[in-house]
């Protein structure tokens, strides 16, 4: 039933679409759809910014195609037909439990897509399925996405959270590898209106160099870029590494163990050997390394491009040993660690990895998870262990991990599988039972991991613009009943499913803090909004934080809330709080043994070996890379009409000297090891010569899905190998894939 009022109305929330986390503001029109949105200029982080994807955010709540109800599949003429939530749960509750039973726990998988990073419902009851499942068979697009920087992160810091951001709005000098925030919004560094911070950069006086084998739009705002060969980031960074040992500018501030091991480890890597393999002249790489040193702040930041490489661990790692080198870690203008607000996972040892490898190829779990490049080789290898029924969660791998098509088969062969989504797509087609969530206008939203990767400490909390209708359930209802049915279990009567999960994780937390006394006091209209006063409370502002978090060295924006933060004033604050910018938390957020920052993990430098020994390697003559646009967002935004079309296509980017050497025009075949496609031709002067490039996330050919078919362009996953991965972190390899291209 949809709630009506007698004119519009105007509210506040957070836009979910993107890790910007920008402030909007939304009209409803009388029948609570949304008329119009813009972005929220009170809001002190994002300042009215807005960008494509968030001004047609009513497109996306409203569309058409989106599933509104449970869908349930009938595998004899595979047709699909809308269900009650308790036929659907019943199903899922009749039907995986079977698995479990005949062929054990592992036998479930689990994957869960980007999306989740973005919901209340993700953050909070995810792990309530996890354990519900009692299975190891856990994938996620993290390993198609910044796995070795969390793994590169853990081994340095101990927590794989600890994620060092550059201080945006102070630093001096910004050296950005494979990144592309102009198109991207930023990734793993929150920061609205990203253009906007590195002009004013530039206004200051600061220097902005770009690293990257297309000249992006980010690239075309610098004051420098190179081309550099796709994958040879690390030979570039190990190149500026041994020139500051070389010349003696090597200025740590922080303490560390492993600097003589990292020394020697540079020491093979002279600028002018990797000249050679990065196309980056060795007088350039010098020089950079020069102006990183000389330069009074300085920042290295390296995204997407450079994680889902060969080498992406070790060029993660080695983006931060620069910014120890040369004095900027956890100091203003540098690199430095956000604070979140609410209370986060607290560990208690040092992050490991590799605890254990996959059944198939042994490949190295990393925070709990299995690589999505061999969760293929999970479900088509027969043994004990073998994957044979799947429930995923706002993810559509079969477009957006490696080898998308035998993964597509792979699903096709499942013997159950439950998704929970609100389109029917390439991945959830295969799924017994679809499980949509509610419209994002009546969803509350707090970005509980985002803002842990903020350039300025903030926090926004944005309750649901409109509310459910009769029979509707919510998205943290969804995962709890879901929790309930995949371990056979039914609701008891009377009891609420999600009361009854939140009241369990409420009173451990406040008897683990000592404070089992004071249940009453916490805020909120439901549990899910308790569970965030509580985390609020034990956070680092919180008014019951043990330890309140550290004090500026000047009085800043925090001094007003330190020690009072709760769910009411963010409450009483709808555009957000400024927490004060970024503040050094050496050595207090280190989880390593020592409590230093370990400079030399050993797993890293074993690692080492094999760069030096791909040194020598042949070039392949083309290869294949990525391409961020700013009007797309993976796999689940080419069905908003105003979003597709223009710049926002599905084509092959060339250098113009390739296309005429190779004689393309039109269209060209592409082929790599994994498969071939034919696609549109683009020559462009702004991608390096050997270097092609597709977009992610397209190929709806085949899709339910009105807009995004008659737009589908090609599946680039259906060219990449998922053989390849990042050997320390697993992560899938995405560019730098060798390629061959013909004329069609």
């Amino acid at each position: 039933m949809t709630h009506v009022t007698d004119s519009p109305r105007t509210l506040l929330r957070t836009c979910p679409l993107c890790e910007a986390v920008c402030g909007l503001e939304i009209t409803l029109d009388s029948d609570d759809r949304i008329a119009s949105v813009r972005g929220d200029h009170a809001d002190p982080f994002s300042k009215g910014f807005i960008c494509p994807k968030g001004a047609t955010l009513g497109h996306l709540d409203s569309d058409p195609d989106r599933l509104t109800a449970p869908m349930i599949r009938d595998r004899a003429t595979d047709t699909w037909r809308t269900a009650s939530w308790d036929e659907a749960f019943g199903v899922i509750r009749e039907r995986l439990p079977q698995v479990s039973a005949a062929y054990g726990n592992q036998a479930v998988g689990l994957y869960l897509g980007n999306p989740n990073a973005h919901t209340v419902a993700g953050a909070l009851y995810v792990p309530l399925l996890i354990r519900a499942l009692a299975t190891r068979s856990l994938f996620s697009a993290s390993t198609a996405d910044q796995m070795p920087k969390q793994v590169s992160s853990g081994l340095m810091f101990g927590d794989p959270l600890t994620v060092a951001v550059p201080d945006l709005d102070r630093t001096d000098y910004l050296l950005m590898l494979g990144a592309n925030p102009l198109e991207s919004n930023g990734s793993l560094c929150t920061a609205p209106d990203f253009p906007g911070r590195l002009k004013a950069l530039r206004q200051r006086g600061g220097r902005f160099v770009v690293v990257d084998p297309r000249r992006t739009r980010t690239a075309k705002l610098a004051d420098e870029h190179l081309f550099v060969r796709p994958g040879s980031d690390a030979y570039l960074l190990f190149g500026i590494v041994h020139t500051l040992f070389a010349e003696e500018l090597v200025d740590v501030r922080v303490e560390v163990n492993g600097l003589d091991e990292v020394r020697a480890a540079a020491a093979d890597f002279t600028p002018e050997l990797v000249a050679g393999r990065t196309g980056v002249p060795a007088e350039t790489i010098v020089r950079i390394a020069r102006e990183l040193a000389a330069a009074p702040t300085a920042a290295v930041y390296a995204r997407i491009g450079t994680c889902t490489a060969e080498f992406g661990t070790l060029t993660q790692w080695l983006v931060d040993v620069v910014n120890v080198l040369t004095g900027n870690l956890d100091s203003p203008g540098g690199a430095m660690f956000a604070t979140g607000a609410a209370l986060g996972i607290v560990r208690s040892r040092p992050f490991r990895t590799a605890r254990r490898g996959s059944r198939v190829r042994g490949l190295p779990e990393a925070m709990g998870e299995l690589p999505v490049a061999t969760l293929a080789d999970e479900i088509l290898t027969p043994g004990e262990g073998q994957i044979r029924a799947m429930v995923t969660v706002a993810g559509n791998p079969v477009l957006s991990a490696p080898s998308g098509a035998r993964l597509d088969a792979a699903f096709a062969g499942l013997e159950f599988m439950v998704s929970v989504d609100r389109y029917l797509n390439e991945t959830t087609r295969h799924a017994d039972v679809i499980l949509p969530p509610p419209r994002i206008a009546q969803s509350p939203h707090y970005d509980f991991a985002l803002l842990n990767f903020a350039v300025h400490n903030y926090a926004r909390y944005s309750r649901p613009l409109v509310p459910l209708g009769d029979g509707e359930l919510s998205e943290a209802e969804v995962m709890a009943r879901l929790a309930l049915a995949v371990s056979g279990q039914e609701p008891q009567p009377g009891l609420d499913p999600l009361t009854v999960v939140d009241e369990i994780v409420i009173a451990g937390t406040l008897h683990k803090a000592g404070m089992a006394d004071r249940r009453g006091e916490l805020l909120g209209e439901n549990t899910t909004e308790q569970r965030l006063d509580l985390m609020l409370r034990l956070g680092p502002y919180g008014e019951w934080a043990s330890q309140p978090d550290e004090a500026a060295a000047e009085p800043d924006a925090a001094d007003e809330w330190r020690g009072k933060l709760n769910l009411q004033v963010l409450l009483d604050n709808p555009h957000g709080l400024d927490l004060g910018p970024l503040r050094p938390r050496l050595p207090g957020v280190l989880r390593t043994a020592s409590r230093k920052v370990e400079l030399a993990p050993v797993q890293l430098l074993s690692d080492v070996t094999r760069l030096r020994e791909r040194l020598s390697a042949q070039a392949p003559e083309m290869v294949l890379v990525g391409r961020r646009q700013l009007r797309s967002n993976n796999s689940w935004l080419h069905n908003v009409p105003p979003l597709v079309g223009g710049s926002n296509r599905c084509t092959l980017q060339i250098n113009p000297a390739d296309a005429a050497r190779l004689g393309l025009n039109g269209h060209a075949v592409v082929k790599s090891a994994a498969g071939s496609l034919t696609v549109e031709v683009e020559p462009t002067d702004d991608i390096m010569p050997g270097v092609v490039s597709l977009p992610h996330g397209w190929g709806h050919e085949d899709s339910a899905q009105s807009v995004a078919r008659a737009h589908a362009g090609v599946n680039a996953n259906a060219l990449t190998d998922d053989s390849l991965v990042d050997a320390p972190s697993g992560n899938a390899v995405f560019n730098g894939v060798p390629v061959t291209l013909t004329r069609a």
